[in-house]
């Protein structure tokens, strides 16, 4: 019975051994692939929106968002 618990163990810990052994090479084939991707299609820059700045009515919504969660 330990027998055939120990052989089950050792094949389930191989297969998910050779599981993420192949993850980790395709991972770096595929960093590489991409490398190469990369040098002939560049990735295109997106500038991000300017920030908004807070201002007297954002605070009167803040305290009313608080006042209602206080409610609940």
């Amino acid at each position: 019975m330990i027998k055939v618990g120990l052989t089950l163990l050792i094949m389930g810990m191989g297969t998910v051994f050779s599981f993420l052994v192949i993850l980790i090479f395709t991972m770096g084939i595929t960093y590489k692939v991409l490398g190469v991707i990369n040098k002939f299609f560049p990735e295109v820059a997106v500038e991000a929106a300017p920030v908004k700045k807070v201002s007297a009515s954002d605070d009167a919504e803040i305290a009313v968002a608080i006042a209602a969660t206080k409610r609940l």
